[in-house]
């Protein structure tokens, strides 16, 4: 199906703006233009794709999912005029990287505060991703670099290296207090209690998901957190037992215990990702550098 690029970018920015009138005013058009142009599209694809009202407009269930890749794609159209329009020296440009909240907290922080001190022209753009979001979006080019917890399934256009380990550990609140008095808790013995965790589609979960299974076990969580920094609020509530990071405890978490092991939990990794064969600018390379220890 051959369709102007025009008629898309009609499409994306009624979309985006929820109305014709702003739409026209963005792209410098009239809106009867804009109309006819979205109605031509509509034909063209045999589908209806806003609902009008006096109020603006409303995407159709179809106008919804060609709006998610139409808009993807212009996102990587804006990214790439930007890039390209910048100065290709320090003084000025733009990096981009997708963190998830743990890799940002633990290593990423430092990093970018000494980066931004060395180079305070560059703009930064963090984008918080779990590793499977950040993967897409390193696969896209929405992203420069991607830095989060492993595990990570392997993609074929996708590098990674590991740059720190870490350490877990396992945690709950007052009304599990009696079992910290234990000599250490066995894994079978904490999947008889309510469980805290991230949700599916994290490295997080699948790391403790695979540990499980190693064990025999189910990796069941009765609570799944959206971010690490809702776990321990959660625990501290007696809503079961997390785990999350022992530099996350900084030894004066009120109602926070630490749960004791009879093995420790493996450690952990966090990965620095890119894109294969996709060449870095300056700016982002330098970034690579510094996380890498390179500069």
């Amino acid at each position: 199906m051959n369709i102007s690029y025009d008629y898309y970018a009609v499409f994306y920015y009624v979309a985006k703006h929820g109305s014709f009138t702003k739409a026209a005013n963005a792209l410098l058009l009239n809106q009867p233009n804009l109309t006819r142009t979205v109605k031509s599209l509509e034909e063209k694809l045999g589908r209806t794709l806003f609902v009008r009202s006096n109020k603006g407009v409303k995407l159709t269930p179809e106008g919804e999912v060609l709006y998610e890749h139409v808009s993807a794609a212009f996102e990587h159209f804006n990214a790439a005029e930007e890039e390209i329009s910048l100065n290709k020296s320090l003084e000025r440009g733009v990096v981009s990287i997708g963190a998830s909240e743990i890799a940002l907290n633990l290593y990423l922080l430092p990093i970018l505060n000494k980066y931004k001190s060395t180079y305070p022209g560059v703009k930064i753009k963090i984008s918080h991703l779990s590793a499977p979001g950040a993967v897409a979006k390193l696969g896209s080019g929405l992203v420069d670099l991607a830095m989060f917890t492993a595990p990570m399934a392997p993609t074929p256009d996708i590098i990674s290296r590991e740059i720190e380990a870490f350490k877990e550990v396992a945690i709950c609140g007052e009304a599990y207090k009696d079992i910290v008095k234990r000599e250490g808790l066995t894994l079978e013995e904490i999947a008889k209690y309510p469980i805290v965790s991230f949700g599916k589609k994290t490295s997080t979960y699948e790391f403790y998901f695979r540990y499980f299974e190693r064990n025999g076990l189910n990796f069941a969580p009765d609570i799944e957190a959206a971010t690490a920094d809702q776990i321990i609020p959660l625990v501290r509530h007696n809503l079961g037992i997390g785990f999350v990071p022992e530099r996350f405890l900084n030894g004066n978490d009120d109602g926070i215990f630490r749960v004791p092991l009879a093995e420790e939990i493996p450690m952990r990794q966090i990965l620095l990702a890119r894109k294969r064969a996709h060449p870095l600018a300056l700016p982002a390379k330098r970034l690579e550098q510094m996380i890498l220890g390179e500069i």
